[in-house]
């Protein structure tokens, strides 16, 4: 699956860039799915949400993860495709999520913020 989606999408960020937007891609995907570590984004999960309870899903596993520019350079987007149990126990393979992040500056350091999700 990651080779299928690198070789779709040519990258088109630094790699350092490119592996931190998916590291953060993938703790907030999981955040979302199963509710654990929603407190370290509250500009996307509010802070009513932040402390929720456990998400929908389990056995979450990320299949493959790319970032990419998302039509400027100071917006980009994580493109998963994961794997996971529902509350219902049905396991899925080839979920797709795609999380998008804006760039600001910071005293002169480059800061990607997740944006609410879609």
């Amino acid at each position: 699956m990651q080779s299928h989606l690198e070789r779709s999408w040519p990258a088109d960020l630094p790699k350092a860039t490119a592996l931190r937007l998916v590291r953060d891609g993938e703790a907030l995907l999981r955040a979302d799915a199963t509710g654990a570590g929603r407190g370290r984004w509250p500009t996307v999960f509010g802070t009513a949400q932040a402390g929720a309870g456990a998400g929908a899903f389990s056995r979450l596993r990320i299949q493959g993860a790319i970032a990419r520019r998302d039509g400027s350079s100071r917006q980009a987007v994580v493109h998963l495709v994961w794997a996971g149990a529902d509350p219902g126990g049905s396991y899925a393979e080839n979920r797709v999520t795609d999380l998008y992040f804006t760039r600001t500056s910071t005293k002169g350091h480059s800061v990607w913020t997740p944006q609410p999700l879609r």
